[in-house]
């Protein structure tokens, strides 16, 4: 079992932190602060690039968190809430992926809340620093707080497109 969770966290962890590096930077295919900035704004969210350094930072630290097995529920926490804001993005185009929905957001939602829940195994940081057996309730809050964190972002950030910016199929510049 440990093992599993070990290779599960490093893979999750590190496809998570790696979309956050491409938010902010323009390593691993990203197109820098300003591509991230603007791939938030046609989202139709507010807050230019301090949403768009939030969110890649979010997933830069909960991904490595995650990788190392380190503060796993308050990691997955982060993630969950990240991960949140990019399921109501997709979710008008569908569950599945190929049609831009949210399929993928979804199964890392499931996991690292998972991960919470289960504990990131012997072979983290939790276990080496003694913190290997997080209370279910306080797992059970951090993922309870990752949905809220991530829904309440998307109610105080995002701004419908107007009636003529739906119409013209754009979204807000804000």
């Amino acid at each position: 079992m440990d093992t599993g969770l070990l290779v599960l966290r490093l893979v999750v962890g590190l496809l998570i932190a790696g979309h956050g590096v491409q938010k902010v930077s323009h390593r691993l295919g990203g197109h820098g602060l300003a591509g991230g900035t603007e791939e938030f704004r046609h989202d139709g969210f507010l807050g230019g690039p301090l949403t768009a350094l939030a969110a890649g930072a979010g997933q830069i630290g909960s991904g490595l968190f995650l990788a190392l097995g380190a503060l796993t529920p308050l990691a997955a926490m982060v993630a969950i809430g990240v991960m949140t804001v990019a399921i109501t993005v997709k979710r008008p185009n569908g569950l599945w992926v190929q049609d831009d929905g949210y399929e993928y957001p979804l199964v890392l939602v499931v996991v690292t809340g998972s991960l919470a829940l289960t504990g990131p195994g012997r072979w983290s940081a939790d276990h080496a620093l003694g913190l290997p057996g997080w209370p279910l309730w306080l797992s059970a809050l951090a993922v309870a707080l990752g949905l809220a964190s991530g829904l309440l972002t998307r109610a105080v950030l995002h701004r419908p497109p107007t009636g003529e910016e739906a119409a013209a199929g754009a979204r807000p510049a804000g």
